[in-house]
């Protein structure tokens, strides 16, 4: 899945995953709460620069979480076994 596919709505269950709140999210990803706070208010793909799109997707990964592609069901998001 390209950064340019990956959701605000997969970002928020993401996090509902692994139990983060906006500010741990931030603290993982080096990206300030008010710009994650920002993105999250908007719905649909996850806007911002790429490098910060990155940083999100990057440390939710390393925190257990897969996100999954369009494929006929939906984008989402699951935790890894």
């Amino acid at each position: 899945m390209s950064i340019e596919n990956l959701s605000i709505r997969q970002v928020k269950a993401a996090r509902a995953l692994v139990a983060w709140s906006q500010h741990d999210l931030a603290k993982h990803s080096g990206v300030s709460y008010p710009t994650i706070a920002r993105l999250e208010k908007e719905d649909g793909p996850i806007g911002g620069r790429s490098a910060t799109v990155v940083a999100i997707r990057t440390a939710l990964e390393a925190a257990g979480v897969e996100f999954i592609a369009e494929n006929g069901g939906g984008p989402g998001v699951r935790l890894r076994k």
